[in-house]
């Protein structure tokens, strides 16, 4: 592939990838698939979507993304716009959490609240044959038996439980 088509073509896949992860259209959302906020792509509020008014959405992230103003992104703008798209993915993901946590309502997440000492509880959970550590061919069971149940696999698939800040 040449050089002088690399770049556009990257700058176009970006801008697609802006286009599906950030504003009134938020990304993958697991299981639900792509969260789009309908009413604001709506600009003539018809009640669809037409091919004028999405291409109009993307054109708009472009030029947010395009901080010079020169009709290209470089690899600096590129980067900057994923990394406000991620802040506003992490706002609103801590947000959510603080909703679903905070039991007493005061703001702010304790320990506890942040789900405290869990990971020792699946920890002693994990310790089947009860010396007081979790060896290797515990842990590799504990994620088997989470990965069977659905529950988390390392990182992946993270999920937030009930919202009560216990498992």
């Amino acid at each position: 592939m040449k050089p002088a088509f690399l770049i556009p073509a990257l700058g176009a896949l970006i801008v697609a990838g802006s286009v599906a992860a950030a504003g009134p259209m938020g990304g993958m959302g697991r299981a639900e698939g792509p969260r789009i906020d309908f009413d604001a792509m709506d600009t003539d509020g018809d009640g669809k979507l037409t091919r004028t008014e999405i291409e109009a959405r993307a054109r708009e992230r472009f030029d947010a993304a395009d901080t010079d103003g020169d009709g290209a992104l470089s690899v600096e703008e590129m980067v900057a716009a994923a990394q406000v798209r991620a802040a506003e993915r992490a706002t609103e993901r801590h947000a959510r959490m603080l909703e679903w946590r905070d039991r007493d309502g005061d703001g702010k997440l304790s320990f506890d609240e942040m789900g405290g000492n869990r990971m020792a509880r699946r920890m002693e959970r994990a310790d089947t044959d009860g010396d007081g550590a979790v060896s290797e061919d515990e842990m590799a069971q504990m994620r088997e038996k989470m990965g069977k149940r659905g529950g988390r696999d390392g990182m992946r698939g993270h999920r937030h439980g009930n919202h009560n800040g216990r498992d």
